[in-house]
């Protein structure tokens, strides 16, 4: 349901994607392929850092 914010706009939904990827200047495909790649690493890692400007990897 990428269109349902289920009752709180706060919610990922498409329209989330589609306005990360116009500030990014990419497709929405890419900016949703980004997202994934980033918590695909958020969730492997041991712990999650609360340092805003770390770089995953």
């Amino acid at each position: 349901m990428p269109n349902n914010d289920m009752g709180n706009p706060k919610n990922i939904t498409n329209k989330t994607f589609e306005e990360a990827a116009k500030a990014m200047g990419q497709s929405v495909k890419e900016s949703k392929k980004n997202a994934l790649e980033l918590l695909e690493k958020v969730l492997a890692a041991k712990e999650e850092s609360t340092d805003k400007n770390r770089k995953p990897g």
